[in-house]
């Protein structure tokens, strides 16, 4: 005797195991994906491909939208942005530009922390030739500002992201 089920049957199954399988994205982490230049848009992915599976002990999320110059850890998410805009206190002309802004340097690589107003901290990479924007989140950071987290992004930025402006 032979066994079999009729297209018509199965198809419908089919079709609702897969939308069910492939609509959540209740674990992904929302964060907005920049526009980076064609020359940026290389380093980011090649960031992309470099970065950490943990960062801080947490694990690696998925963002969405997905992007190569996104991704995210743990949740709240710390969230890492490639190839975004110059920051405002960097650019000359704005209203927050701060030419006397402290960056600090954390395994090879020159940051520049911003508190926000959550009390977490935005910091981005300067002269790199793409702007690296890591959000640590004030469950992470503390009152005190702890951006320990970047130590673990120094491999991969350094590796992916030449320097010079």
């Amino acid at each position: 005797m032979r066994f079999s089920i009729r297209p018509r049957v199965w198809l419908p199954f089919v079709a609702v195991l897969t939308a069910v399988g492939c609509s959540s994205t209740d674990g992904a982490a929302k964060v907005s994906a920049p526009s980076p230049s064609a020359a940026e848009a290389g380093y980011c992915r090649a960031l992309h491909a470099k970065l950490p599976d943990a960062v801080n002990g947490m694990k690696r999320r998925t963002t969405v939208p997905a992007s190569d110059y996104t991704a995210a850890w743990g949740d709240p998410a710390i969230e890492l942005r490639c190839g975004g805009p110059r920051p405002e206190i960097l650019t000359p002309g704005n209203e927050h530009y701060n030419p006397s802004a402290d960056a600090m340097e954390l395994n090879g690589v020159s940051w520049l922390p911003e508190r926000l107003p959550g009390g977490g901290v935005r910091a981005t990479t300067t002269l790199r030739k793409a702007f690296v924007e890591v959000v640590i989140p004030s469950k992470y950071t503390g009152e005190a500002g702890d951006v320990s987290a970047l130590t673990d992004f120094a491999d991969a930025v350094r590796q992916a992201v030449p320097t010079g402006i």
